[in-house]
């Protein structure tokens, strides 16, 4: 994690660097102070990643720096860390009733399935204010005539690696993805979703230091 080390704690790591392994009484002789007023020090340099500790041999430089810290860290988080809740309309509803509920939920994208609750397509805003722009009679054309259909979604799955799914947002300049899980029938059940909002709450939470591990 990217973590504001104090004036004592950068000495500590570079006691370390210098003569790792090293046991906390020498660190602290080296600093003329107790081993347990460094113990809160040394506890936040273990747990953020700059120093590992061994029993019996002491503690060592990682030799890594904040930055590859927090690459290791935001390379480890899954889809289902941050995934929210999915909102999904069935393909024989109208443009009408997706317009409804897209500004009902609040959210920019809406995910078709069929009667077995499989996904069969995706609606964007786009998707909903080019139908709208027409003079189609909104209430009677079914969402199935404008949406995007599969095989051309891109879809992920809870396990999948975060980064990835960040990856496919910004390669296929889509604002979500369909968190997908396969049923017995072989069709995709819709469990979640992957925004650019979830994106920007792993960017506060890494700001604000809140991550687990």
């Amino acid at each position: 994690m990217i973590i504001e080390l104090s004036d004592r704690q950068e000495y500590i790591l570079n006691i370390v660097k210098e003569n790792g392994p090293i046991t906390g009484e020498h660190i602290a002789d080296k600093l003329s102070l107790t081993r347990a007023t460094l113990r809160p020090d040394l506890a936040i340099l273990t747990m953020a990643g700059f120093l590992d500790a061994r029993p019996r041999v002491g503690y060592f430089f990682t030799g890594k720096t904040g930055s590859q810290l927090l690459t290791e860290k935001v390379k480890k988080l899954t889809v289902q860390d941050y995934q929210s809740i999915p909102v999904v309309v069935n393909e024989s509803h109208s443009v009408y009733d997706a317009v409804c509920t897209m500004f009902l939920e609040d959210v920019g994208t809406l995910f078709v399935v069929n009667n077995q609750a499989g996904l069969v397509g995706v609606l964007s805003r786009k998707d909903l204010l080019r139908a709208s722009i027409g003079k189609q009679e909104l209430e009677a054309m079914p969402v199935s005539i404008i949406m995007t259909r599969m095989p051309n979604i891109a879809v992920c799955k809870k396990d999948d690696l975060l980064i990835e799914v960040a990856n496919k947002l910004i390669e296929k300049q889509i604002d979500a993805l369909p968190v997908v899980k396969e049923t017995e029938n072989h069709q995709y059940e819709v469990t979640g979703r992957v925004t650019k909002t979830n994106m920007t709450k792993v960017l506060v939470d890494l700001s604000h230091d809140r991550m687990d591990g």
